[in-house]
């Protein structure tokens, strides 16, 4: 009985080195998805390198201005009056992160929120690489009807107690993480990892818009320009209104956007999309909420017959990309 037992443990797969050391699950709420949104509270469970939970810590942050949807979060400008500012609890934020990768769903957004916040505080988040679980469920071949944080607690038997509430949803998170990542490493599948850069400049200063016909102000971020990585699919064609978009097609975008540009091109990228700078005939989609506009990228869209959703409707469609064909 013994040796059967030894027999089975030495048959197991040796766990990947490859894989990171320990993980931070995290989750923000925030005051809606814009570049100039706050975040209002944070929660984070540290797993070790198997994914097992260490601890969990859980605060809530005074954003200095309206929280925002309350009918979502919950947490009204009474809750926050007396909450500490982000300043105050960026160290300890920062003891939670150090070391680990970062693992959210969605986790381009949470990234971007909390690097934000730590920019605005004349700091830099211990962030270096990010896991999105979104992305881990496309490589683990998941049967899920959609990409919710619910469809993939369900998928795992984990219990949702407070949705939009941030400590639950770092738990329902760290609890349908640890099978995920024990299904990859079984399976020996490598882990959809992506560098973080954190921001090295921010500023509030509303800036006169270029173009007319929105608010004539908006805040503005600096950042430095970022190299793309390739796209590893082929450019299946155009988009087609109804259909799915598919790995490999080229998506552009012009204009403002509510969400930040740099979170929609990183959303499209994690889909497996190609963004692309210009407008050409290889053009798959072009993104944009003012089709009405004499941009350049809006008036080639329109010689060639580019096909353009707005921003909303780009949301949507990134929610169920088709993989791309094999071979």
């Amino acid at each position: 009985m013994l040796e059967d037992r030894t027999t089975a443990a030495s048959s197991r797969p040796e766990w990947p080195a490859a894989y990171p050391k320990g993980y931070a699950v995290v989750d923000v709420e925030t005051t809606g998805l814009a570049r100039d949104d706050r975040i209002i509270s944070a929660a984070v469970y540290r797993l070790d390198a198997r994914g097992e939970v260490e601890d969990h810590w859980y605060t809530l942050v005074n954003p200095e201005r309206d929280p925002g949807p309350v009918w979502i979060h919950g947490l009204t400008s009474e809750v926050l009056k007396g909450a500490p500012l982000f300043p105050d609890i960026a160290e300890e934020f920062s003891a939670r992160l150090a070391d680990r990768v970062l693992v959210a769903h969605n986790a381009v957004f949470d990234w971007q929120m909390i690097a934000r916040e730590y920019a605005r505080a004349k700091r830099e988040a211990p962030v270096r690489q990010r896991l999105c679980t979104i992305a881990l469920s496309k490589e683990l071949g998941l049967p899920l009807p959609n990409h919710k944080l619910e469809s993939l607690a369900a998928h795992f038997g984990v219990v949702q107690q407070r949705a939009h509430h941030a400590l639950d949803d770092a738990r329902v998170l760290a609890e349908a993480f640890r099978p995920s990542l024990r299904a990859a490493a079984e399976g020996g599948v490598r882990l959809p990892l992506h560098e973080c850069r954190p921001l090295t400049e921010w500023t509030d200063r509303a800036v006169p818009r270029q173009s007319s016909g929105y608010n004539s102000y908006r805040p503005t971020s600096w950042r430095p320009s970022r190299k793309r990585p390739a796209c590893p699919y082929p450019n299946p064609g155009r988009y087609e209104a109804g259909k799915r978009l598919k790995q490999g097609m080229r998506i552009a975008f012009s204009g403002d956007t509510s969400v930040e540009r740099d979170l929609l091109e990183d959303r499209a990228i994690e889909a497996g999309l190609h963004v692309a700078t210009s407008i050409s005939r290889l053009t798959s989609l072009l993104v944009t909420n003012d089709p009405d506009s004499g941009t350049s990228k809006v008036v080639k869209a329109r010689q060639y017959g580019t096909p353009v959703v707005d921003e909303a409707a780009f949301g949507q469609l990134l929610a169920d990309v088709e993989p791309a064909s094999e071979g």
